[in-house]
């Protein structure tokens, strides 16, 4: 069943709008007819099977038949911390990082990345972000959009690493140390953690990689720095990697 988000106000008691591209994906992509039942979430808590009422050019209105639970969304809430990569590899990992369950995206600049980063573009770039996580939550049925939050500085981001429960540095130099699994035994060992809903941060270098000065000043912000294995992924794929990994630790995937 075709599943669309709205924002809270499109939601007036059991009466739903759905506007722009919804509209149009429902009435010229789907060509949907009256009667046609789909799936309607505003993102934080209401999740309804809705029938179609009305079509008119540019809005459909729908009428909530059932609300249904909140589902699709991990135990664990992961923020994936990516330092900015070239070219579209940032959509990339947003769009497959949304589908593995990803809570929220923190894009931030490090000292051995590659793109020039450019403030001015800031804002339509997260929009364009922003349309591919809602897209992407759509196709894999989930409940939420995955904040995706401005760029960060380094400092920025350093900042941000005691709020977590648990931050995971991933760094090829680490590769035959200590594995993002290992480290997350140790930590739920050491601090009697469950299944419960965990905060956590991961954080993955560019393409160029973590510079070893920015590995230490990572630790010394509270992060554990692990390895994904013995080879050497690229960028996106490193986020790909340790976001599942993360989910089958946290029982999401049959794990522990």
């Amino acid at each position: 069943m075709q599943r669309y988000f709205v924002t809270p106000e499109q939601i007036e008691g059991s009466r739903i709008a759905l506007s722009g591209d919804d509209a149009h994906h429902i009435t010229r992509v789907m060509r949907m007819e009256l009667g046609d039942v789909i799936i309607v979430s505003d993102g934080i808590s209401r999740v309804a099977e809705a029938r179609i009422a009305a079509l008119s050019p540019g809005i459909v209105e729908a009428e909530a038949a059932e609300w249904l639970p909140i589902g699709g969304e991990p135990l664990w809430s992961v923020t994936v911390a990516q330092s900015l990569p070239k070219g579209d590899k940032m959509e990339l990992v947003i769009q497959k990082g949304t589908e593995i369950g990803a809570a929220a995206f923190l894009p931030f600049e490090s000292q051995r990345m590659i793109v020039q980063y450019d403030g001015k573009k800031e804002a339509k770039r997260l929009e364009r972000w922003g349309k591919i996580a809602k897209e992407a939550a759509e196709q894999a049925h989930r409940s939420v959009i995955p904040d995706i939050e401005a760029v960060a500085s380094w400092k920025q981001l350093l900042a941000r690493i005691p709020a977590f429960d648990l931050a995971l540095f991933c760094y090829e130099k680490e590769s035959g140390g200590k594995g993002l699994r290992e480290a997350v035994s140790a930590h739920r060992q050491s601090g009697g953690w469950g299944r419960e809903a965990r905060r956590v941060l991961l954080v993955v270098g560019p393409e160029g990689g973590f510079a070893e000065r920015e590995a230490e000043e990572a630790e010394e912000a509270g992060a554990i720095v692990v390895g994904l294995g013995k080879r050497i992924l690229r960028t996106e794929t490193a986020a790909m990697v340790g976001l599942a990994c993360l989910m089958y630790e946290s029982g999401e995937m049959g794990g522990v």
